[in-house]
């Protein structure tokens, strides 16, 4: 599925220049750069944390809409449930930076983010759907509801066939997106009078605790102090600490968020192809994913509650090998967000055939991002790391 890939990566030639490098220091990491680089993945370790205890308290907080909703449907609870839905996806949204290097989130063991923030999402196998009332495993008595049973139902027969999660949660709050400059209009009484309205809730409230169950796991294998990934990361050599960072860095701004997200939706013009299709909220998928990278390479993340956690970032150790490199870095990043800061709303009305301007819009956001990559396949080559490729 497409937020579940395996990562490979390909050999850089190893004769690089190293800026900076005596004759008689070893090629990749020289000592000289060893003390920036674990000062740099000891603040990456308290950004990480710090957002994903974000992700959590946010998630959390939409759970308690979820259930307000769902004990007591109205139109007013519909939208408080909507907004926290919203807000649980700020912080969430910056933590993608932190994959593709199979860590907590993604690993092949136990990594939970296939249950997080699968897409794309076929709302036929979840919930009815324009032209088939019957559709999905809600109007499907036979099906159980449960966190076990939609665990095993998630991808069950296909990688569209999305039973959990965030965008799970988005399609039972919006509905189907049926509305050219608008979100879905699902109305609060699919949790009243609707067919199957309680298996319907019971459906949302589980997936809700299962949303936060699994951020909670993410979380904990960050917390400071304890024998876990964090642990095992700090104590990593510093050159496999910098490649785990910039991995999940290159990763998400060149073939994730330019690739995936953004250049097939602009090639296919379909609004299914959109991040958050139901909500209308894809433009801040955008915008947050490239806030993540930003934070990561600055070593700097401003919490929901408006605290600053900072410390040494990327930037800094690029600086001390290549201050050119850093800064036109440093710059590219800060016009990818410019540009995505400037993407229309709706998403979905960007991409659109017959809109020359949004889509010019798009692709110069995708333009940028590839150049984003480019730098940072060069800071890679800097360090004589491994480039990562998709397989």
């Amino acid at each position: 599925m497409k937020e579940q890939r395996m990562w490979t990566v390909v050999a850089v030639v190893a004769s690089v220049a190293l800026i900076g490098c005596g004759d008689d220091e070893e090629a990749g990491t020289p000592a000289a750069t060893d003390a920036p680089i674990e000062a740099m993945v000891q603040t990456y370790g308290e950004i990480v944390f710090a957002s994903y205890e974000d992700s959590v308290a946010s998630a959390e907080e939409l759970n308690t809409a979820i259930v307000a909703l769902v004990d007591s449907p109205s139109a007013e609870r519909m939208r408080e449930a909507r907004e926290a839905w919203k807000d649980a996806r700020e912080p969430y949204l910056q933590t993608e930076v932190y994959r593709f290097y199979e860590g907590p989130i993604d690993n092949e063991d136990d990594g939970p983010e296939g249950l997080i923030n699968a897409w794309p999402l076929d709302e036929a196998y979840i919930d009815y759907v324009e032209g088939d009332a019957s559709a999905g495993i809600i109007n499907d008595p036979a099906q159980e509801i449960s966190p076990e049973a939609l665990e095993a139902l998630n991808e069950q027969g296909g990688e569209k066939n999305i039973a959990t999660g965030f965008h799970a949660q988005e399609f039972l709050l919006w509905g189907q997106d049926l509305s050219d400059d608008g979100p879905g209009a699902r109305s609060f009484e699919d949790y009243t009078s609707a067919a199957n309205a309680d298996r319907r809730g019971l459906y949302l409230k589980t997936v809700s605790t299962m949303l936060v169950g699994h951020l909670t796991q993410v979380r904990d294998a960050w917390a400071p102090g304890q024998a876990n990934y964090r642990a095992e990361l700090e104590a990593a050599a510093p050159a496999e600490g910098l490649r785990r960072v910039l991995t999940g860095m290159i990763v998400l701004s060149g073939f994730e968020t330019g690739g995936e997200r953004l250049q097939t939706a602009l090639d296919s013009g379909e609004q299914e192809d959109e991040h958050s299709c139901f909500s209308d909220n894809t433009h801040r998928d955008m915008i947050q994913d490239i806030v993540g990278v930003q934070n990561v390479w600055r070593g700097v993340y401003v919490r929901t509650d408006g605290t600053r956690v900072e410390g040494t970032g990327v930037y800094d150790v690029v600086k001390a090998r290549d201050a050119a490199l850093a800064d036109e870095l440093d710059a590219q990043i800060a016009e990818s967000l410019r540009l995505a800061n400037e993407l229309g709303v709706p998403f979905d009305q960007e991409i659109r055939a017959d809109n020359a301007a949004g889509r010019q819009r798009v692709q110069e956001l995708v333009i940028s991002l590839r150049a984003q990559e480019s730098l940072l396949q060069r800071v890679f080559r800097a360090f004589e790391l491994a480039v990562p490729e998709v397989e």
